[in-house]
């Protein structure tokens, strides 16, 4: 299946059925009268999150979407029926964009969150409702209203807690392979991945996130060289990055700071996010080469890296229960450090 993340559509509402001039004119009916029914109410356009799908592929092949014009009145009072509704169904994280691709209509970051976006033309009245006192033979009906029309784009963000970001090869693939039961593309050439990968991490049962492997950025992605930025949308709701770095190349300071420039560079406050910094390929470095690179990064980044190593699983576990312990303070589960180790640590007072 092929992944499909902005897509342009056109919708528009159903109009409204018209109503109907009509007497009757049964035999044994003295007076008889109008009786023209009145029209049925377009279809409306509604915009629904449903779980299951990661991508907009079905909207590739069918752009148009119109909603069901309502049914016309017809004698004997009948009313004609409402049009069908058009249910656009998107994945979870779907942004609704205006024509402009920047104005935000809806967000749709819910499961089974539901809107209605166009609404239907109301019908027409029959000759029916006209009837009075005064004028009690009309001739005359109003036709249905129109139906509403715009062209939207859909944009998904995949929801994710922790992203993966980094250099093309820094490992990322095979990194999001063994922390969680994904089966990404792994290859040694640069740019195996050209589509984002989710993966579900169980650290244990009641420590479970979801991880999001993006393609590698090179220098020049926020102005459209390789990939671009592109697919950087898809760890904007995430809580923490974690920023790889291949270990066995020569500059890794320059490595990092290519990244972190085209974070700033993409907005969306993608830089201010919390960031683990990870030395990665470790198992392929030396115990001497390990504390001469990881000194070399710490002295460009400001922080200490961590040493993992995604081939071999060293120390990956201890990262995910670092980037799960962010995770959990940015859903408010918990505050700081010491509230979690106070709650860990019963009181010596307690009794049963």
């Amino acid at each position: 299946m092929k992944f499909l993340d902005q897509v342009k559509v056109y919708v528009r509402s159903g109009n409204g059925g018209g109503g109907a001039v009509s007497f009757r004119r049964e035999k044994y009916i003295e007076y008889g009268g109008p009786d023209g029914g009145d029209g049925g109410k377009g279809g409306d356009v509604w915009i629904e999150a449903v779980e299951g799908l990661n991508t907009l592929i079905d909207y590739r092949y069918q752009q148009h979407f119109k909603a069901e014009t309502g049914g016309h009145g017809m004698g004997r009072n009948r009313h004609g029926a409402n049009g069908a509704d058009v249910v656009l169904k998107v994945p979870v994280g779907t942004e609704v964009l205006d024509e402009d691709r920047e104005t935000l209509l809806y967000d749709m970051d819910t499961p089974g969150k539901r809107v209605l976006f166009l609404k239907g033309g109301n019908g027409g009245f029959g000759n029916t409702y006209f009837k009075g006192p005064v004028n009690q033979a009309p001739k005359h009906a109003n036709p249905g209203q129109e139906g509403e029309e715009r062209a939207i784009w859909l944009r998904l963000k995949l929801i994710a807690d922790v992203g993966l970001v980094g250099l093309p090869n820094a490992g990322k693939s095979t990194f999001l392979a063994a922390a969680s039961a994904a089966k990404p593309k792994i290859a040694d050439y640069p740019f195996t991945t050209l589509a984002p990968n989710l993966g579900v991490v169980d650290l244990s049962a009641g420590e479970r996130f979801v991880l999001a492997d993006i393609p590698g950025l090179i220098e020049g992605a926020h102005e459209g060289a390789g990939i671009g930025t592109r697919f950087l949308g898809h760890v904007e709701r995430t809580a923490v990055l974690i920023h790889l770095v291949d270990g066995t190349q020569e500059d890794i300071g320059q490595a990092w700071k290519i990244v972190r420039h085209e974070l700033e560079a993409y907005g969306e406050e993608l830089a201010d996010k919390p960031e683990i910094l990870a030395l990665n390929k470790i198992d392929a470095l030396s115990e001497e080469e390990r504390a001469a690179k990881a000194a070399e990064l710490a002295a460009v980044a400001g922080v200490t890296p961590r040493l993992v190593s995604g081939f071999t699983g060293e120390n990956v576990t201890e990262l995910l229960r670092e980037a799960w312990k962010l995770v959990r303070r940015r859903r408010g589960e918990i505050v700081a450090d010491e509230d979690e180790d106070e709650a860990a640590e019963p009181s010596g007072d307690w009794r049963p």
